[in-house]
């Protein structure tokens, strides 16, 4: 199966509200991303503009409704949609969460956490061997943001992840905002959960904003996908590609958008992250 040969540089998240500044001239992202549930149907302007994105820029399709986590089956037509999408526009890269999101046919139009148990991984390396034996691709699987942990969570997340990977041979997708999130609502430092990250599979990186708020009195951090990186999440993602050199890393940007060029500085700040990164490994090499 194909793995992701996304290009070792900054991607954006592609939304329609960009694209005539996008197509109006070659932009320095190295590759955009979109979610692959929004081009599900036939044809119309958003396979019109897709088609536009590929035949420019390598293209990585991020699935958020796969339903991986659930235990029960996977839609199949589902599944088959996503086939078929892959298909016509041949992604360099195709990934999902490690989340559930829908129940006897309801979907919740949220990304819901699972526990980590010996029976949940049975019920995840199942499904990410469906999903990959139906795509005939290889899958990344993300990270989740967490905002609640279960008390019979009996396998560290890390250790699922990898558990996962290794059962089933896909790859991971480090979403370092949602190791942020998840370590500041519970306490935990997301300077030790990235050195138990694997970051041997991992296959692209993700970055996002996020907010606080107010929950039973104290304050809960919210993937939100709709301010800027901030410094502290920009320092662990500097952490990671230290040790790794660089990756393919996406800015997302999904809510209250800005203008593109805000987009684009954002994609750019994190391309300069990466040419120090690259700089640094080549010193290292020549040393």
């Amino acid at each position: 199966m194909p793995s992701g040969q996304l290009p070792l540089r900054a991607g954006a998240g592609f939304k329609p509200e960009h694209f005539a500044a996008i197509s109006a001239a070659r932009q320095p992202a190295g590759f955009f991303e979109v979610h692959a549930e929004n081009y599900m149907g036939a044809g119309g302007a958003p396979h019109s503009q897709l088609k536009f994105i590929r035949e420019n820029y390598p293209l990585s399709l991020h699935g958020v409704g796969l339903n991986i986590g659930s235990c029960e089956p996977l839609d199949r037509a589902h599944l088959a949609r996503l086939k078929d999408l892959c298909g016509r526009y041949q992604p360099e890269s195709c990934s999902e969460h490690l989340a559930w999101s829908s129940s006897g046919g309801i979907y919740f139009n949220d990304l819901l956490p699972l526990p980590y148990t010996e029976a949940t991984l049975r019920c995840v390396v199942a499904h990410v061997d469906e999903a990959q034996n139906g795509l005939r691709r290889r899958l990344l699987i993300e990270n989740p943001a967490a905002y609640l942990r279960f008390e019979e969570s009996t396998i560290p997340e890390t250790e699922f992840l990898e558990a996962v990977a290794r059962a089933t041979g896909c790859g991971l997708l480090l979403d370092i905002n949602n190791v942020f999130v998840s370590a500041r609502n519970h306490a935990a430092s997301p300077q030790a959960y990235l050195d138990s990250f694997p970051l041997h599979l991992v296959g692209e990186i993700h970055l996002a904003g996020h907010f606080a708020a107010e929950a039973d009195g104290g304050a809960l951090c919210v993937d939100a996908h709709g301010s800027p990186v901030i410094e502290a999440v920009l320092a662990l993602f500097d952490r990671v590609i230290a040790r790794t050199g660089p990756l393919p890393a996406l800015v997302e940007w999904d809510n209250d958008l800005p203008q593109w060029p805000v987009l684009l500085a954002e994609v750019n700040k994190v391309q300069e992250r990466l040419c120090r990164a690259a700089a640094s490994h080549k010193d290292a090499a020549a040393a």
